[in-house]
């Protein structure tokens, strides 16, 4: 099969699309021919191996364990092992997995849902890890009718979904981006938007979703009710060893002697969050934003433009 490999970290250009073995299926597990594949930032993060913190979480420490970038995924069920009671060959699916930017892939019963029946291959490809984090991150927020939410990086991948889904708790949603997506961001139903390149954030929230991580703890902390919440879900500024991850660490940290509750978001991967998704997709609660769409064969292409910072929504990659 056709699929994009690596052998070491680097930069777009250490990946090859070349031909590679199918993958064994084990008897939890479902092979998928793979339709559509989603990409975020951590695709960026996976293949060059930075920060350090990344090889240190089981990827890999020289070379990356797993040699086939990807892991949103939206197809169609080839085949599943011999325990597996969810799926049948033919169904219709969306979930995670190891290695998704390949025409198969090998993916555990528990990662994978049903497609909304609503969303073509490519929307659905685009939910799983983005919409995972959004749904965590606000339920970590304790969000609810009424709340004043800031979403920093609202036209992001994670950002698109925490607009749409702090409305659906009822909350008051402003927005934050850069000129150009500010028409995008009202359209995901923000109630008010600012232009962070014309104006500084202000006023008094109750909780900040920061999917940006390109402000200090200060700034954050200046526009956060006394007793309000942050959550830290992107960082990518930093030093070569944490990079963003060690703004998490000082706010864990911090948070312990004030009113304040700061706090980072790592999202798991969850059977009931990722039924909930689909829930929400099929109510029209939350609706997949795709930038564009590359062919398998242009995953460095899509890498490079993801890390341009001028996505609105997520990039999709079409096998």
């Amino acid at each position: 099969m056709k699929a994009v490999y690596q052998d070491r970290y680097g930069l777009s250009d250490v990946l090859r699309f070349k031909d590679v073995d199918h993958p064994t299926v084990g008897e939890r597990e479902v092979l998928v021919r793979v339709t559509a594949a989603g990409m975020d930032p951590g695709v960026w993060h996976l293949m060059t191996g930075m920060p350090y913190a990344v090889r240190l979480m089981g990827y890999g420490f020289r070379a990356p364990k797993d040699r086939i970038r990807g892991r949103d995924l939206a197809g169609v069920v080839e085949a599943v092992g011999a325990k597996v009671t969810k799926f049948k060959a033919g169904d219709e699916v969306f979930g995670v997995a190891e290695g998704t930017f390949a025409e198969y892939v090998s993916a555990k019963e528990t990662a994978l849902a049903r497609k909304p029946a609503n969303l073509t291959f490519e929307q659905a490809a685009a939910l799983a890890i983005s919409a995972f984090t959004a749904v965590q991150a606000l339920r970590k927020a304790g969000v609810r009718s009424g709340h004043k939410v800031l979403v920093i990086g609202a036209a992001g991948g994670v950002g698109t979904f925490a607009v749409q889904l702090a409305k659906h708790h009822g909350a008051h949603v402003i927005g934050v981006c850069s000129t150009s997506k500010v028409d995008f961001v009202h359209g995901l139903g923000a109630d008010d938007v600012i232009d962070y390149t014309r104006e500084d954030l202000t006023g008094e929230h109750d909780i900040i979703l920061d999917c940006a991580g390109n402000r200090s703890l200060t700034k954050l902390r200046r526009v956060l009710k006394p007793n309000g919440t942050l959550v830290l879900v992107g960082g990518e500024r930093g030093g070569g060893i944490l990079g963003g991850m060690d703004r998490v660490v000082r706010a864990s940290l911090l948070s312990l002697f004030i009113s304040q509750n700061l706090r980072g978001i790592f999202a798991v991967e969850s059977p009931e969050d990722l039924e909930l998704i689909r829930d929400l997709a099929e109510q029209g609660a939350i609706t997949p934003a795709i930038d564009r769409t590359y062919p398998l064969n242009a995953v460095p292409e899509a890498i490079d433009h993801v890390q341009k910072g001028r996505v609105r929504g997520k990039v999709v990659i079409t096998v």
